[in-house]
């Protein structure tokens, strides 16, 4: 099966971060994001996967490459330089996508959306998906207030497409998923539906969203990311060739430290905290609930 990344945004709401490293690159635990999507799509048999790029794009086709080491065939489709744009490779999730293509497939449908309940008062932070009782869409609210939401149900942004859905796009124009796509779909009445689903969603979209998905790894939250590296002691886990002298820094768990790090003595690490590899934390500094990235002093 094939399916396809949205990559190419800026990812504004991630700055300072996405200056220097483009959002599917973001690391959770030394790991891009981007690549546990990845290991999902091939977990369920999707493995040609386009990647649409923009943004940094060379550090994301560095990294990945040709998707060999990954199991799997990727391309990459440059989109030029745009201004922002939707990126759907920036989530830890753990969709049964198997299922959401059986239900797809069951109903009928032309294109699929895969939605997730979310409580009343958290509506306002994402797209709305109104159905009929056969699961039909009728329209989208894009973050109402909570007394406008007519569901909770949202977009996810996980979509399930027949090729024939490439009939209704115009070739040489401009043509968005969301705010053309959707919209001609649901006047043409075609068969478009929302596939409520239960799954783990982490979101990245915004600085505080990472680092509470960090905080949350650390913390054993996340069941699809193991803390890599060695347990040197409760809560705390480390790469390659750390050196410390664990008897002499004052730490509290949950931490993560990467590969190479050196951390003199009399430094403070309060958790949950990660540092990136090849750093070197000074004697006296204070390292509470933070996230440091590589090759940081």
């Amino acid at each position: 099966m094939k399916a396809m990344i949205l990559a190419a945004g800026k990812g504004t709401r991630v700055r300072p971060i996405t200056h220097t490293t483009p959002k599917p690159m973001i690391p959770i635990l030394q790991k891009p994001v981007m690549e546990f999507l990845l290991e999902l799509l091939r977990q369920h048999g999707f493995d040609e996967i386009m990647v649409n790029v923009s943004h940094l794009a060379e550090e994301i086709e560095n990294y990945f490459r040709d998707g060999q080491r990954f199991g799997v065939q990727i391309a990459y489709s440059f989109e030029g330089r745009i201004e922002d744009g939707e990126l759907i490779g920036d989530a830890l999730i753990d969709l049964d996508l198997t299922e959401a293509v059986r239900r797809h497939k069951e109903k009928g449908a032309m294109a699929s959306l895969v939605a997730k309940r979310v409580p009343h008062d958290q509506v306002s932070s994402y797209g709305v998906v109104v159905t009929d009782e056969e699961g039909r869409i009728l329209r989208f609210q894009e973050k109402p207030s909570v007394e406008e939401a007519a569901s909770d149900m949202i977009n996810t942004g996980s979509y399930i497409f027949e090729p024939e859905v490439l009939d209704v796009i115009p070739s040489g124009q401009p043509f968005d998923i969301g705010s053309d796509l959707f919209p001609k779909l649901v006047e043409a009445g075609a068969p478009f539906y929302a596939l409520p689903m239960e799954f783990e969603w982490v979101d990245i979209g915004k600085v505080p969203d990472y680092w509470q998905a960090i905080r949350s790894v650390l913390q054993g939250h996340v069941r699809q990311v193991q803390i890599p590296g060695v347990e040197v002691r409760p809560g705390i886990y480390t790469g390659l060739n750390v050196a410390a002298d664990w008897d002499k820094i004052h730490v509290e768990g949950p931490i993560y430290v990467g590969a190479m790090t050196r951390i003199e003595n009399g430094a403070t690490i309060i958790g949950p905290a990660m540092i990136g590899p090849s750093c070197h934390i000074c004697e006296g500094a204070t390292i509470d609930n933070s996230i440091i990235f590589d090759y940081s002093r």
